[in-house]
C-alpha cells in the first residue's frame, strides 16, 4: 500500500528530484553485477535497516548523513547511490550531499521496494 504524503513534503521532494539524478533499482543491480564501483547508502531509520537492507549497503540515516558522510566518504567524487523506502527521503539526502559538493550522488527511484522488486541481493536483519 502506497503511503499518502503531505503536499509540503512532496513539494520539497519534487524540487530535490529536479536537482539530483535518479537511477532505477534495475540499473543499480546491473551496475553492481558488472562490477561498477559505487557505494549504496541506506538512509532509512535504524529499525528499517535492521529489518533488511541491500547487500553491501552502508547505513547512514537521513537524520545524520550530512554530519557523518565525510567520515566514511571524504572523496566528494565517490559514486554514491542513496536509497530509502520509496525514493523520497533519499532524494532529499542526495540533494543535501550535492549541496555539500558531492559530484556523483544519485537517488534510487522507488527505494527499498523497487530494490526488492528488481531482485536485488539483500541482507536480512
Amino acid at each position: 500500500m502506497a503511503k499518502t504524503h503531505n503536499p509540503g513534503f512532496l513539494a520539497i521532494v519534487n524540487a530535490a528530484k529536479a536537482r539530483v539524478p535518479e537511477v532505477s533499482a534495475q540499473d543499480v543491480v546491473k551496475m553492481l553485477t558488472r562490477g561498477d564501483v559505487l557505494h549504496l547508502i541506506d538512509v532509512r531509520e535504524d529499525r528499517e535497516w535492521e529489518a533488511g537492507h541491500a547487500k553491501g549497503a552502508v547505513h547512514i540515516g537521513k537524520g545524520v548523513i550530512e554530519r557523518d558522510i565525510e567520515d566514511q566518504f571524504p572523496d566528494r567524487d565517490t559514486p554514491l547511490v542513496l536509497y530509502c523506502g520509496g525514493g523520497f527521503r533519499s532524494a532529499l539526502a542526495a540533494d543535501a550531499l550535492r549541496q555539500m559538493g558531492y559530484t556523483k550522488v544519485a537517488s534510487m527511484d522507488g527505494g527499498w521496494r523497487a530494490w526488492n522488486a528488481a531482485g536485488g541481493a539483500t541482507d536480512d536483519g
